[in-house]
């Protein structure tokens, strides 16, 4: 996955993502809603190794985390999961 919007970075998803994504794809998670929450997250949290963690929405129970990575010039997403909302609310 690449994706650049105008004035924007490049998203790329790392081998590990990819492969989460392939297997969560089942749970209503796509590439386009993994950019909407790196785009425009409910929340912007930052975690190891300087990373950022943006979460979004899934349903009333769950939230989509995505890990990523950012440069000078783009966003590398390590990791996305569902999780439960009151586990990070």
């Amino acid at each position: 996955m690449s994706d650049k919007t105008e004035n924007m970075k490049p998203i790329n998803l790392s081998p590990h993502a990819e492969e989460k994504l392939k297997r969560l794809v089942q749970r209503g998670i796509t590439e386009e809603k993994i950019i909407k929450t790196i785009r425009n997250p409910e929340s912007l949290n930052l975690g190891y190794f300087n990373r950022k963690i943006a979460q979004s929405s899934l349903t009333d129970a769950l939230l989509l985390r995505v890990i990523y990575e950012e440069t000078d010039n783009n966003i590398l997403v390590i990791t996305l999961y569902p999780a439960e909302r009151r586990r990070y609310e």
